[in-house]
């Protein structure tokens, strides 16, 4: 399961699995269980900005400043991911 940093953000890691690489790019914030069930999920538009397929546990202060810090590091992130999976940024 890759993480994007080895730290949390917000009490949560941003990861993502093997499992949905076949989509495009996205984040999932999840406590350090890693379990999707109770993760958020976020897909990254080329821009940086996202989308909330999920919001899990967190909440909206705790969305805010995740999506905040995408926007931020989605370049560098996008580095990770491509190194797993061809597909691009969401819409794309």
């Amino acid at each position: 399961m890759p993480k994007y940093y080895s730290f949390m953000v917000c009490g949560y890691y941003l990861y993502f699995t093997s499992h949905c690489i076949i989509e495009a790019m996205h984040v999932h914030a999840s406590d350090k269980k890693l379990t999707e069930s109770s993760s958020a999920k976020f897909f990254v538009l080329s821009n940086g900005e996202t989308t909330v397929e999920n919001r899990g546990v967190l909440n909206d202060r705790e969305v805010s400043k995740i999506r905040a810090f995408i926007k931020e590091n989605y370049k560098e992130m996008y580095l990770t991911w491509s190194a797993y999976s061809d597909k691009g940024f969401f819409g794309d």
